[in-house]
């Protein structure tokens, strides 16, 4: 049985407990969201390790962190350090998306290495494996080669796939017939366009999704139902091809779950800031409430080196809205691969921005650490600030390159005349007197 077909039983199950404990909410309530498809837990049962991820209606929201080689950059070391910076700032997923070099090896070092929840995109290995051992272009990919790719990454443990079901023929002349600006961006969205228009058949995800079904059911892992038609400019944001595929979405999500399929739906993408919220309330009335899985969004397209904050700006108003799961941005997006470095500047980025979105949701102790944070500013206590902190090695580093020793108290922005240690002071004043 998978956890929610237990969950509709009314059982709690071993998973359910772990992940009510990481989210600090009873199991009965996580059992509840499950049954209800409002809550997902992300995880393979064939993995040996990793954590119950749980994501949904209620609860924290989280981030994933994409990394994955390209043919330019091929380097497990690189990627695996990338994995390992992004756990530690805080990521609670990783996506691979490796398109280069020794892929199988590199999700198979990724999986064993981390104890995050792992998503992946099975056309992606479908279409490598095409080009490099079959020699074909990824055209020639057999309906058979990209079921195989999705067993593939089921089998080697992968927590969550995504796959772009909602990407049909129809949708395709929906977006001819509105002329984007922009077309279709996202990578497998192509792969899975050119495939149809090519072999002139529907997408095989779709037209076989019972097949998708009953593969991923033996894993009981999660699909991640994929936006292949999200915006890539603001001008393309909420169009019809995007809504059309959201419809469709929304109608195999209640067929996952008659089949005892855990499901999230994803979404864009590059939505001006006046259109996030309606973007966030579509989702939830279209697919009957499934956990949202946003990438940003981002609010404007004109700050390339600077994507991780136009992703925030735009991922802490999803947040808000009730988006479940942020997928970071770096500021290498539309310029090259990301490094280290971008990784852990976009991990934090998306942290903020979900941690002010659990702020309005509601989330239980969000609001209870900001409070936190006052009353240790307010007491100039730095160590408690240090450990309250998102990024607590920054803020640390921030204080000590500044030179100002611990008994100075304040920072260098004030010093003498900091607020707090003119408040203090009166305050100490007024006891000594009474």
């Amino acid at each position: 049985m998978t956890e929610m077909e237990f969950a509709r039983e009314g059982k709690i199950t071993d998973l359910m407990r772990e992940a009510a404990r990481y989210e600090n909410v009873s199991a009965e309530t996580i059992r509840d969201g499950i049954a209800a498809g409002t809550i997902i837990i992300s995880r393979n049962k064939k993995r040996a390790n990793g954590k119950a991820l749980a994501v949904g209606k209620g609860l924290r929201t989280k981030v994933n962190a994409n990394i994955g080689t390209s043919k330019d950059d091929t380097s497990i070391d690189k990627e695996l350090e990338k994995a390992q910076v992004a756990v530690a700032a805080g990521a609670d997923a990783i996506m691979d998306l490796s398109t280069g070099g020794p892929v199988d090896e590199i999700r198979a070092a990724i999986i064993s290495q981390t104890d995050a929840c792992i998503g992946s995109v099975p056309l992606y290995q479908a279409a490598l494996d095409t080009v490099n051992r079959q020699k074909k272009a990824i055209v020639d990919m057999s309906v058979d080669d990209i079921f195989a790719g999705v067993i593939k990454h089921l089998d080697d443990g992968v927590d969550f796939i995504t796959v772009h079901c909602g990407v049909t023929l129809e949708t395709v002349a929906r977006m001819k017939n509105e002329g984007r600006l922009m077309d279709v961006v996202s990578r497998g969205g192509s792969f899975t366009v050119e495939w149809m228009l090519h072999n002139r058949q529907q997408n095989p995800l779709f037209e076989q999704f019972d097949r998708l079904l009953e593969i991923t059911r033996v894993y009981d892992a999660t699909l991640s139902l994929g936006d292949g038609f999200r915006p890539g400019c603001i001008a393309d944001a909420t169009d019809r091809a995007q809504i059309q595929e959201l419809i469709i979405l929304g109608e195999l999500t209640q067929r996952a779950w008659k089949a005892g399929v855990q499901v999230m739906i994803e979404g864009p993408g590059h939505v001006p800031l006046n259109q996030i919220e309606a973007n966030i309330q579509l989702q939830k009335r279209l697919c009957h409430g499934a956990p949202f899985y946003v990438l940003g969004p981002l609010v404007t397209d004109i700050a390339p080196g600077y994507d991780h904050i136009t992703c925030a700006i735009g991922g802490t108003l999803a947040a808000a809205a009730g988006a479940d799961f942020l997928c970071y941005v770096t500021p290498s997006e539309h310029l090259r691969l990301p490094t280290v470095e971008d990784v852990h500047e976009g991990v934090m980025a998306s942290r903020i921005a979900a941690h002010a979105g659990d702020i309005v949701k509601g989330v239980p102790g969000a609001i209870e650490k900001d409070i936190a944070m006052a009353k240790c500013r307010k007491q100039l206590d730095w160590e408690g600030q240090f450990k309250l902190a998102l990024d607590p090695a920054k803020a640390r580093r921030l204080r000590a390159e500044s030179g100002v020793d611990e008994e100075h108290g304040a920072c260098t922005m004030c010093g003498e005349f900091c607020a707090y240690k003119v408040m203090n002071a009166r305050d100490e004043a007024i006891i000594v007197k009474g």
